[in-house]
């Protein structure tokens, strides 16, 4: 059976965006490893890490995706975010995103995948 090309299209974006989160989370594990090895042996592997993103970025950029961080901005609730931790907060409280469990992913034109994130009170 054919598979219409917008369908095929479709699945392939969802695919690539689906493999780009789980890289993004492998990228973010391989950073803190880093953090665990001596000065020397971590310079060299942090280099490989920037390659490895910087390329990332290029792939991401050709298919006109792109991963936004939204780390130490203000919360908004209209942010394309999920916050994972928003009960533990009160309507008063200023926020700020201490950490993306999920990255955001933007298209040319709209959000094609919501990020994950664990708010904290800013520091005023």
């Amino acid at each position: 059976m054919n598979t219409p090309p917008e369908l095929a299209a479709n699945t392939c974006e969802a695919s690539l965006i689906d493999i780009v989160v789980e890289t993004w989370r492998l990228s973010r594990t391989f950073q803190r490893v880093l953090t665990k090895l001596d000065a020397g042996e971590a310079a060299r592997y942090q280099g490989q890490l920037r390659f490895f993103l910087k390329r990332l970025e290029e792939v991401l950029a050709a298919a006109q995706l792109r991963i936004v961080d939204l780390e130490g901005q203000a919360y908004d609730p209209g942010m394309a975010a999920t916050p994972l931790n928003i009960a533990d907060f009160g309507p008063e409280d200023c926020l700020r995103v201490e950490q993306m469990i999920e990255p955001l992913i933007m298209g040319t034109e709209c959000v094609k995948r919501i990020g994950t994130i664990m708010l904290r009170r800013a520091n005023l």
